[in-house]
């Protein structure tokens, strides 16, 4: 079992918050090489890292399924894709 610090802020102050997980033990050397090749100062900067890429990757996919249900909910057209393309370039002139 390892301790993570996950840190939190406010507008004011940080606030820090102590997470015991658990870890497969090939997760935990992962982490430890990661570590030890100086990549990273410590176990839990390395989780937080992770955890904010997995967040903005998160956001991303919700961005692009938003637009894609917008995409879907605004109709669909009987227009080939060579009458398409023709009204494209012709709003492009």
């Amino acid at each position: 079992m390892i301790h993570i610090w996950c840190t939190f802020t406010s507008n004011t102050h940080t606030i820090m918050a102590r997470q015991s997980i658990s870890l497969t033990k090939p997760n935990d050397e992962w982490l430890k090489t990661q570590v030890d090749s100086k990549e990273y100062s410590s176990k839990s900067e390395l989780v937080n890292d992770l955890i904010r890429q997995a967040r903005k990757q998160q956001a991303q996919t919700d961005w692009i399924k938003a637009k894609l249900d917008k995409a879907e909910n605004s109709g669909f057209t009987d227009e080939s894709k060579e009458k398409i393309m023709t009204l494209i370039h012709k709003l492009l002139k």
